[in-house]
């Protein structure tokens, strides 16, 4: 007589089980629309997403160079290591491509996005839309796409035409399975480190105040340690050669000379020989990716001075 009740109990239990995963777990709460809005803010290629707002060229160029140039240069031409944004026309089917705004992207919106979402560094999406409007006009301006009165809006902004749109195509080959391979492998034990790759992004002049992570200024110690390599008695005497009559176009890449640093630059060269290089350097060089004048300019240097640099 104790089963009919026990029945019901579980039945019960099965109902109210029911109607909790029927229902809300109690964990988070429901997105509101304003919460949406802060995190829809791509912007695709036809200019959806686009927020209301303007910004001419002339309004662009002081925020430019407040908020970009340390970066990038006054002309976009990139300090240091970081992106080259104006110029490299004609440069990507060389051997050394410059992938700028201008020269390689295939839509201003991608200007827009990026500059709204993560510019400046030390600040993300600290610009306003207008800020944003103004500033990617005065980029495009650089790179010779819009005219000094062009004012970026929606409209104006998403008609905006690339030049190399044309050459993006979509990559309709099938996709295909790659099975790693797992034998003959190298002995990790035989490696030798030669440098690492801390410090990519090069923040020093953000170190005062940007919060940035002390491990990208090289204060803390690396997990691994580069290994020096001593230079020989003829690369120490070329430095100062170097240093004198060779850095200021083979530290920027001025006339489309090698990068002293960029190793994929260097590997071309390297493999003519020491003495097709030595001949270059003395009597000049003019070919498809670059021109270097005969003992860099400096005729005062010897021939053994120049090969040793």
């Amino acid at each position: 007589m104790f089963k009919l009740p026990n029945l019901a109990v579980a039945a019960a239990a099965i109902v109210l089980a029911g109607a909790v995963q029927a229902g809300p777990l109690g964990i988070g709460s429901t997105a509101t629309p304003e919460m949406i809005a802060g995190w829809d803010i791509d912007i695709r290629p036809d200019g959806m997403g686009l927020p209301p707002g303007r910004g001419s060229v002339a309004e662009g160029e002081p925020l430019y160079e407040a908020k970009c140039a340390s970066c990038h240069g006054l002309f976009g031409e990139g300090e240091g290591r970081w992106p080259i944004l104006a110029g490299g026309e004609g440069t990507l089917d060389t051997l050394h491509p410059e992938k700028t705004v201008g020269s390689y992207w295939p839509y201003a919106s991608t200007l827009w996005d990026y500059i709204h979402r993560a510019m400046p560094y030390p600040a993300p999406q600290s610009l306003t839309d207008d800020e944003t409007y103004a500033i990617s006009a005065y980029v495009l301006y650089l790179n010779d796409i819009v005219d000094d009165d062009f004012v970026a809006d929606r409209e104006s902004f998403a008609a905006v035409k690339m030049p190399n749109e044309p050459n993006f195509y979509i990559d309709n080959r099938p996709d295909v399975q790659n099975t790693r391979c797992m034998e003959n492998c190298a002995d990790p034990a035989n490696f030798t480190i030669v440098t690492t790759i801390n410090g990519v992004t090069p923040t020093g002049h953000f170190k005062e105040d940007s919060g940035v992570a002390a491990n990208h200024y090289g204060d803390s110690e690396p997990a691994v340690k580069a290994v020096e390599v001593a230079m020989s008695d003829a690369a120490t005497a070329g430095k100062s050669v170097y240093d004198k009559a060779c850095q200021a176009c083979h530290g920027m890449g001025v006339a489309g000379a090698p990068k002293v640093g960029d190793a994929s630059a260097w590997v071309d060269r390297i493999q003519t020989g020491m003495a097709s290089m030595s001949s270059n350097a003395i009597n000049g060089y003019q070919g498809p990716n670059g021109v270097m004048p005969a003992k860099g300019g400096n005729m005062s240097l010897s021939d053994e001075e120049v090969s040793m640099a």
